[in-house]
């Protein structure tokens, strides 16, 4: 790959990339509004303790629900729009939900003079921000994958992986810039619209900069557009080789087109399965229970609250760095080796966590098992699933098939988001383990991903995206046999 090449490849990468910050972004930027938008729009309400806890719950978590509607739409999108098309919805969407959130009062009434009623608009921009990060979150990953060399591509896609967690990490500094600016009445009036409204700035810029990038090859050649694919292509990766890769992906489609019909099972439903089980383990895997609810978990294994942010904020820099490591390995070591070993070490660290809280540990105990587990999943399941994700499904199927397994991501993460705290706060498993169980569970389930991968994941390492789809086009047997073969070399 020529210099020009390389250096193409690596800004359309962190233009894409851009969506995957945003996605990280929004997920925590609410954690510092929570108390203020309580105090607004729902204690005025007065309303009894569970119903109040109910009501709260739905208007933080609503953007999750915006988060499956939006990768449900997602294929739809990146077929009939392009997957630039998409992430531009996305970044539109994000914009507006930003501004929207901040000041929902906007259009309807004085800002700051309508109370309680301001909270349908404010739930309603919510979710329409989910439905861009859950377009962005299935587009991200997909238009790097798209773009990018096979020997190189695994690295590629995890970026999106870092800058979701960087996201995170950005967003907690600059709510914490916001909130140092003034008492606790100026962060209830003021200092949470500025919150909120802070994600505009990320949003313009990945707005501004998608106005300015092709759409992928792949998208150009399923439309019949093959001279525009080949101008993008001859700037990626040189003349000689465009032409191959043209080919490729047209030989690709045509394998689709012989049974008489892109069905989504056109090349077996293990392709569909193993794509659905991948999301839903990398939740099921307990990772959203830790992210989002760290405090808690420090808080009942005894820490002060001060204490139990520092913890938090140490395991998001511990999610940072071992993000690293894994674009530092996931072309050279491959998928499924880092995909079972997180596994392993996701669900050594769990169990040990649930016997830490059994016996009531304090100290850095806990807190290693749980640096453990980040460890674990930010070497494996985060990036590597949608590094999976992004290029396991064939050509002609690939938007929907990665929009179902993405819906069914966000349906799982709503999932483990609200069976935890039932799980932790459930006094007779606190009776008998004292907050263990639930991350019993959730080290059951990394020792079944694992498992999973071993027996049903193909290697995907240095394969175009057209060699990758041979491993599916014999149907169930020959993918099932594929599939096995690799597992045991």
């Amino acid at each position: 790959m020529s210099t020009d090449s390389a250096s193409l490849v690596m800004r359309l990468t962190f233009v894409a990339t851009l969506g995957g910050l945003l996605f990280g972004y929004d997920t925590a930027v609410i954690s510092g509004a929570v108390s203020s938008i309580d105090a607004n729009f729902i204690d005025p309400l007065q309303l009894s303790e569970t119903a109040r806890s109910s009501l709260s719950g739905w208007t933080i978590s609503s953007a999750l629900f915006g988060c499956v509607v939006g990768s449900s739409l997602a294929g739809w999108a990146s077929n009939a729009l392009g997957r630039k098309g998409g992430l531009l919805i996305a970044a539109a969407l994000f914009l507006v939900s930003a501004g929207g959130s901040a000041y929902p009062e906007l259009g309807l009434g004085p800002i700051g003079g309508m109370g309680p009623r301001a909270l349908t608009p404010f739930i309603l921009y919510r979710i329409l921000c989910g439905v861009g990060v859950g377009i962005a979150s299935m587009l991200s990953p997909l238009y790097i994958a798209e773009i990018a060399p096979s020997r190189i591509r695994g690295r590629l896609v995890s970026f999106n992986q870092l800058s979701i967690v960087l996201g995170m990490l950005l967003v907690y500094f600059v709510n914490w810039a916001i909130a140092s600016q003034g008492n606790e009445a100026w962060i209830h009036a003021t200092g949470w619209r500025l919150m909120l409204l802070s994600e505009a700035v990320p949003a313009v810029l990945f707005l501004a900069l998608l106005l300015r990038v092709p759409d992928t090859p792949r998208w150009f050649v399923i439309k019949g557009h093959d001279d525009r694919a080949l101008g993008v292509l001859r700037r990626l990766v040189g003349e000689s080789e465009a032409h191959r890769v043209i080919a490729d992906i047209r030989e690709s489609l045509r394998v689709a087109s012989q049974s008489g019909t892109v069905s989504l099972f056109a090349f077996g439903s293990l392709v569909i399965v193993a794509g659905i089980l991948l999301s839903v383990f990398q939740q099921l895997v307990g990772i959203n229970a830790v992210l989002y609810y760290a405090p808690l978990m420090f808080k009942n294994l005894g820490a002060s609250t001060d204490s139990a942010l520092w913890q938090t904020v140490i395991v998001g820099v511990a999610n940072v760095v071992f993000t690293l490591v894994a674009i530092a390995t996931v072309d050279r070591l491959g998928r499924k080796p880092l995909l079972i070993g997180g596994g392993l070490v996701m669900g050594v660290a769990m169990v040990t966590l649930g016997f830490q809280f059994k016996a009531n540990a304090e100290g850095t105990g806990p807190l290693i098992a749980a640096m453990a587990y980040i460890a674990g999943f930010a070497l494996s399941w985060g990036p590597v699933t949608w590094v999976l994700l992004s290029e396991m499904f064939p050509n002609s199927i690939k938007s929907r098939a990665m929009a179902i397994a993405v819906a069914a991501q966000w349906i799982a993460n709503l999932f483990v988001s609200w069976s935890f705290k039932i799980l932790i706060g459930n006094s007779t498993l606190n009776a008998l383990w004292n907050h263990a169980f639930p991350y019993w569970v959730y080290g059951g389930m990394s020792f079944l991903a694992a498992a999973f991968v071993w027996l049903y994941v193909p290697e995907t390492r240095r394969r175009t995206l057209e060699e990758i789809q041979n491993l599916w086009t014999g149907g169930d047997a020959r993918a099932t046999a594929a599939a096995k073969q690799s597992a045991a070399g």
